[in-house]
């Protein structure tokens, strides 16, 4: 135990969350948060063409039920019985962030090919025709992706944050 705990940083120590590096580096311009969460892939994508506008687009694990709407529960134009570039440039983010595989196997996708990639990941769910889903989901999304970038605009620290003093301090005693 002592020798993997060398090779970790000291950020990486003091965490309690296990930390995944990207797949390949991406930039957050265009989609600044995408997760593989509650059984979907999920994230927040920026606008074409208001820059005070984005969209919160999900794809579910499975059945591939997809949503898109704007951040304040508007429905989006391109999402009318197919995926939109919203749902696209998500799917791409995340093969980015995650890898093709572990995107592929978590929304159950069967790829195939010998060089997966995004949009072979994108076809895979596209042929089985899924159907439009509820953005019900969207609230909780597009909270999450404020809370990540609150923390984003704190200062550098080593002071516990009040707000996470419910986690266990890494030198505590059971």
């Amino acid at each position: 135990m002592h020798g993997r705990w060398c090779a970790l940083s000291v950020w990486e120590k003091s965490s309690t969350a296990r930390v995944v590096p990207s797949a390949r580096p991406r930039k957050l311009a265009k989609v600044p948060f995408v997760e593989l969460a509650d059984g979907r892939l999920q994230g927040v994508v920026s606008s074409g063409s208001d820059i005070g506008r984005v969209y919160v687009s999900s794809v579910e694990a499975g059945s591939f039920a997809f949503a898109c709407s704007t951040n304040n529960n508007r429905p989006c134009g391109g999402a009318r019985g197919w995926f939109c570039n919203h749902i696209r440039a998500l799917i791409g983010e995340a093969v980015l962030q995650y890898g093709v595989e572990r995107v592929a196997r978590y929304l159950k996708a069967e790829v195939a090919g010998e060089a997966p990639d995004a949009d072979s990941v994108t076809h895979a769910m596209t042929a089985t025709r899924p159907a439009q889903g509820d953005s019900s989901a969207a609230a909780q999304v597009f909270s999450r992706f404020l809370r990540q970038l609150a923390y984003l605009e704190l200062a550098p620290t080593t002071a516990p944050l009040p707000e996470m003093q419910w986690f266990p301090t890494t030198r505590a005693v059971a």
